[in-house]
């Protein structure tokens, strides 16, 4: 009882404060800013983050192959993977129209000081941009990843669509088999799946911890100096992801007789966890998971939200399009019809080319403002303030991943309408009884 009353979001919503304060107070003090960052804050907040990692491969192969085993029919799950990128590339392209509707008409960028502005070294970015652009960018390299040559190598490197393929693919084969032969492994796959669910849950404890290290140190390092110049560059991103989430997925939710705000409730210490630590990653494990609780099939939620990862980062796109246009406008550079139709068009690839490296939004938009004649150093200003941006934009991608879950379970008539009213009622009795 004592642990309902006081929940997990709770528990994260004060490790972000606390982290915030501390954070603040070694801003500006060196000798407690480099003890405790490299002692304690960015180890601790590492370990967090190693550990979520740990649990996502075992999680995603054991998941899908018990699905896809269950499911058994190579053509229904072909329709279910068309369906599902189909609905990404809408969804995404939508983000990306709305981001730069939205930057058009507030002009966050507009009226700025550059010289004021703090610029941040993004050289690391640059690197990665440069690596991931030495082959082949955009889709075909996606789907040339998509088949991993050595299966071990890709579950080291967390190559995820790689994993996904192969798990697909073993869960086919392993369905063909007759019963006395699958049956041993089929259950050896179930009960890895069950464990590390107990195992996410053990993990989780861990959470409140890991949010006040990652929030403690980037409060640390950049302090809110950034904030203030680019505030109207904050508000219009944050501002935008709301309409998005509310209006655009509310609307698709709607078409399919889901309620986006019950969603969004049952989402709640999750999204709190992806907002603070800024990685939809640490709650993929707990939205699998509530998703087949809240009626969708097992086989759907296993597919899914793991490819969501890549294709359908709704606030990232968001966000990548508003940042073009901020620094267009930093620039003083208006942007013809024609320009944004390029941008749009680049953004559509090379936004699912790299979603899976590390500081993806940077590294796409960095590959995509020469595109259309935008500075690159522009980047720099905004830099500073990219963790800001990030955590919203994260819980965006998250509602975005369970929303789709839901939707392709929807149209393949896989969704158990009972199962998703008995959690409902769960998880609102269960808030109804903790505020009472």
């Amino acid at each position: 009882m004592k642990d309902k009353k006081f929940g997990m979001a709770y528990k994260i919503l004060i490790a972000q404060v606390l982290g915030i304060i501390v954070g603040a107070f070694i801003h500006n003090n060196e000798y407690y800013k480099d003890l405790l960052l490299e002692s304690f804050l960015q180890p601790a907040g590492k370990i967090f983050i190693l550990l979520i990692k740990m649990i996502v491969i075992p999680i995603v192969i054991s998941t899908l192959i018990v699905g896809i085993a269950g499911v058994g029919d190579a053509k229904k799950f072909g329709r279910i993977g068309i369906k599902t990128i189909i609905y990404f590339e809408i969804v995404t392209t939508i983000a990306i129209f709305v981001g730069l509707g939205i930057a058009n008409l507030f002009h966050p960028g507009s009226g700025i000081d550059i010289s004021a502005l703090h610029s941040v070294d993004i050289s690391a970015y640059e690197k990665t941009t440069a690596e991931v652009g030495s082959g082949e960018h955009g889709l075909v390299t996606t789907i040339l990843s998509l088949i991993p040559a050595n299966v071990i190598d890709a579950m080291a490197k967390g190559n995820i669509l790689a994993i996904i393929f192969f798990s697909v693919l073993f869960g086919l084969g392993l369905s063909a088999l007759p019963e006395e032969n699958k049956k041993p492994l089929l259950e050896v796959f179930k009960s890895t799946s069950a464990v590390m669910f107990k195992v996410t849950n053990m993990v989780m404890r861990y959470a409140p911890i890991g949010v006040f290290s990652l929030i403690a140190t980037s409060v640390a390092t950049f302090g809110f100096a950034s904030v203030i110049p680019l505030f109207k560059l904050v508000v219009t991103v944050y501002l935008s992801i709301a309409f998005f989430a509310i209006v655009v997925l509310g609307a698709i939710a709607k078409s399919c007789n889901i309620n986006i705000f019950k969603l969004i409730v049952i989402l709640k210490d999750e999204l709190i966890l992806a907002y603070s630590t800024a990685s939809s990653e640490t709650v993929l494990p707990r939205i699998m998971e509530k998703m087949e609780h809240y009626g969708a099939a097992k086989s759907i939620t296993g597919f899914v939200i793991p490819t969501g990862y890549s294709f359908n980062l709704d606030g990232s796109t968001l966000y990548q399009s508003i940042a073009a246009i901020f620094i267009a406008q930093l620039y003083h550079i208006d942007l013809s019809v024609g320009q944004q139709i390029i941008l749009v068009l680049t953004l559509m690839i090379t936004s699912k080319g790299v979603a899976g490296v590390p500081g993806a939004s940077f590294v796409v938009l960095l590959a995509t403002l020469g595109s259309v004649g935008i500075p690159l150093e522009g980047l720099a200003f905004i830099a500073g303030i990219d963790r800001i941006l990030d955590m919203a934009r994260t819980a965006l991608n998250v509602v975005g991943n369970a929303l789709a879950a839901l939707v392709i379970a929807k149209w393949e008539n896989d969704f158990d309408s009972g199962r998703a009213l008995a959690y409902e009622a769960q998880v609102f009795n269960r808030g109804a009884r903790s505020a009472g």
